[in-house]
């Protein structure tokens, strides 16, 4: 069955180079839930952060589930992430070193219906290491261009 992606960051893997990844349960409320479900998230611009030996999620939006009641919370509120205690130390740890940084890549569905958050730790890129990307990609693309017109 495999899991389900519901939201993904496309622009963190534009902006940073991803050097290690992980996988985060997220502590959620029933209408959260409900609205991830909907593909209502938005993790553009999202950060995380190690504070008091536990990991939390920043910015990442969950919009209000629609039918929803009284016990809709704030879509920007921060979430604490459920990781082992060897890695929040290992997080930590990377975090302390320059440039370096936790954004969430992915948000997920496993195969029991949890939902999971894809974190990476990350180091910025420059422009110029963007240019190299976006010059790569077109080559790539044209050279499968010249092998499929070949192929006919």
């Amino acid at each position: 069955m495999g899991k389900k992606i519901i939201a993904s960051n496309r622009k963190a893997r534009h902006d940073y180079f991803i050097e290690d990844t992980y996988e985060a349960g997220l502590v959620l409320t029933g209408t959260e839930i409900k609205s991830i479900r909907q593909g209502r998230v938005n993790l553009k611009e999202s950060y995380g952060r190690i504070e008091n030996g536990e990991a939390f999620i920043y910015s990442m939006n969950i919009s209000p589930y629609e039918h929803g009641n009284i016990h809709n919370v704030d879509p920007m509120r921060v979430r604490k992430l459920l990781l082992n205690r060897s890695e929040i130390r290992k997080i930590d740890s990377s975090l302390q070193q320059q440039g370096l940084t936790m954004v969430p890549l992915s948000l997920y569905l496993n195969e029991k219906g949890m939902a999971k958050l894809e974190i990476g730790i990350a180091r910025g890129k420059k422009l110029y290491d963007k240019r190299q990307d976006i010059a790569k990609r077109d080559a790539d693309r044209n050279i499968n261009r010249i092998l499929k017109s070949r192929n006919r």
